[in-house]
């Protein structure tokens, strides 16, 4: 499960993850934004429950490729947004995770007024972003939701071959 970078694992419920965006969107309510760009795929879900809170119904995409699994590999645009939200100004930017910082640092630099949020953060990425709900250790690895499956669990019991008894 872990490599050398991860020591810890965090699994997030999908009743979790909507308890989070939707605080996350109660602390952005009130700010007028012209859309939503969400950061593919993580930032997908929560810019969709943020959209919804905040009824906003402008969204678009940022494509950026940074993981592979549990690895951090080069980063690599696969898709850009329109061009009518030129330097980020009145937009909102939005992705699950910031953790080291580097998929964070690109999007900022294409769109350097976008008001940019996560739900969750990493110490080496949480200054890049202006606001994020739950801060999580650097060797942490965050699992969530829409990466898992339900599956059956054995009884701890039958770990001593007592099932039946």
């Amino acid at each position: 499960m872990t490599t050398e970078r991860y020591r810890k694992y965090f699994a997030i419920s999908w009743d979790q993850i909507q308890r989070d965006t939707r605080e996350l969107a109660l602390r952005l309510a009130g700010n007028e934004y012209k859309g939503i760009i969400a950061i593919t795929r993580g930032g997908l879900i929560p810019a969709g429950l943020i959209a919804r809170e905040l009824n906003i119904l402008w969204i678009d995409t940022i494509g950026v490729s940074s993981y592979d699994h549990m690895e951090q590999r080069s980063l690599k645009v696969l898709k850009t947004f329109s061009a009518e939200v030129g330097d980020g100004e009145g937009y909102l930017l939005v992705d699950d995770l910031v953790d080291t910082g580097s998929t964070a640092r690109l999007v900022s630099e294409m769109l350097p007024k976008a008001h940019f949020v996560t739900v969750y953060a990493k110490p080496d990425g949480a200054a890049l972003v202006d606001d994020f709900i739950t801060e999580v250790s650097q060797d942490t690895w965050i699992q969530f939701p829409w990466d898992m499956g339900f599956s059956y669990v054995e009884p701890v019991i039958s770990r001593f071959g007592k099932e039946n008894e």
